[in-house]
């Protein structure tokens, strides 16, 4: 009888062992698949659930810069594979794309660009794919108001007309003749204002390319539409109350955002970041940071900041960085930065050096 006992203990004991080691194996297989972004997580049950009804797999989509890619994941949510083809840490003034960023394209359903002649690449970029590609290329800075710089960074207002594209090719070819010219201020998206409008774009590309999930769409649209529209209504009310209205900047490309909130940009270079000053140009600017009370001089964090530094320590000010948002560095794209956050930290250090 104690034998007999003694045989169910250690048969209890070792279907107990079995079961905890199946469960161990199981929780392993798990925790080796867990991806460490939270919201790709969240977004892969719909999908697996969408691949078991029998549903396409997910759109194609490919953006020219940082801005759009943020756009289009966000809009296009679980339904869109966004793709981005300026990497991490790059200054998109500086990129050219290679063949596997024409192969990339080539395979895509949507070509999501900027326009205003930023991708100066585009025309030459969309006429090397594939002749079996059925790649849609979409401008998505039409309909916000332009600027057109001078030599001087002077600023004249033109309007951008909405551009009919009804006669380009299937892979989005624009019509003949039609370039911006380079003296246009291509950098719209700095402003809430112009992301507001490139976000309605960005939306209305993507019903057109997959019309299938035009709700969802909308839906996500209706989100991030209230985000930008509540951060559009904190640059108005905090930067209307800023005490000091001047920004010296390193490189000419605030001009939207000064436009569009009441302020004064004063540039030590010019729309291209390559661009070099005089040293009349940086004495000039030094003067008038003295006379105007500035405090802080911007620079930017994907180009040298060798020059604001220069000019700072000319005028005796500090210096903050005001970021144009072309693109994430690798240490913000690690800590998990996203447009939204940067669009924080720029009102944040505006209102400081506005005070």
């Amino acid at each position: 009888m104690d034998w007999n006992i003694a045989r169910k203990k250690n048969l209890a004991v070792s279907l107990l062992l079995a079961c905890l080691l199946v469960f161990t194996a199981a929780c392993g297989s798990n925790n080796g698949n867990t991806n460490s972004n939270s919201k790709q997580q969240n977004e892969s049950a719909p999908e697996e659930a969408a691949s078991q009804d029998g549903e396409s797999e997910k759109m194609k989509v490919v953006t020219s810069f940082y801005p759009l890619y943020y756009l289009a994941s966000e809009i296009g949510g679980v339904h869109v594979d966004t793709v981005n083809l300026i990497p991490a840490g790059v200054e998109p003034h500086d990129w050219t794309p290679r063949s596997g960023d024409l192969s990339t394209a080539s395979k895509a359903k949507l070509l999501l660009y900027h326009g205003v002649g930023l991708e100066s690449w585009m025309d030459s970029f969309l006429k090397g794919l594939s002749s079996d590609s059925s790649l849609m290329a979409r401008e998505m800075s039409e309909g916000i108001t332009l600027i057109a710089g001078d030599e001087d960074g002077a600023a004249a207002e033109e309007e951008h007309d909405d551009h009919d594209h009804a006669d380009e090719h299937d892979h989005g070819h624009a019509e003949e003749g039609h370039e911006h010219s380079h003296d246009t201020d291509p950098h719209t998206w700095v402003s809430p204002k112009s992301l507001l409008i490139m976000a309605d774009n960005v939306k209305k590309a993507l019903i057109e390319a997959d019309p299938a999930h035009a709700a969802q769409f909308e839906q996500n649209y209706e989100v991030l539409n209230g985000e930008l529209a509540a951060l559009d209504e904190r640059y108005m009310t905090e930067l209307s109350a800023a005490s000091n209205k001047n920004i010296v900047v390193s490189h000419q490309a605030f001009g939207y955002l000064a436009r569009d909130y009441g302020l004064k940009q004063v540039s030590i270079m010019g729309l291209s970041a390559d661009a070099e000053p005089r040293a009349q140009d940086l004495l000039k600017i030094a003067k008038f940071v003295k006379e105007n009370g500035v405090k802080y001089i911007f620079f930017e964090e994907l180009i040298s900041d060798d020059l604001a530094k220069t000019l700072a320590n000319e005028a005796d000010v500090d210096t903050l960085v005001l970021n144009p948002l072309e693109g994430l560095t690798p240490a913000q794209q690690k800590s998990g930065d996203d447009l939204m956050s940067l669009l924080e930290l720029n009102l944040q250090n505006l209102i400081q050096a506005l005070q």
